[in-house]
């Protein structure tokens, strides 16, 4: 009889490559509003109290990009690696 121990793991479907390169564009395109919105909120003096909104997504963003980056990296590393 097979011990389970020795079973392929399954990832679950958020974990997979694609979901990650797809969360990671859909991130790039929310850091790039957030760019754009710290541009408008800095030229317009009745939006520069809102400015933290924008930064708020900025570093948010920014934040899941580095983590993703981090994880399909490691995951590269491991499959390319002898």
């Amino acid at each position: 009889m097979n011990s389970p121990v020795f079973r392929k793991i399954i990832l679950p479907w958020y974990d997979t490559h694609t979901a990650c390169v797809i969360l990671f564009i859909v991130m790039m395109a929310v850091f790039m509003f957030g760019v754009e919105g710290v541009r408008v909120a800095g030229k317009m003096s009745q939006y520069n109290g809102y400015v933290w909104v924008p930064m708020l997504l900025i570093i948010l963003s920014g934040s899941v990009c580095a983590s993703l980056s981090f994880r399909l990296l490691k995951r590269y590393r491991d499959r390319f690696s002898f």
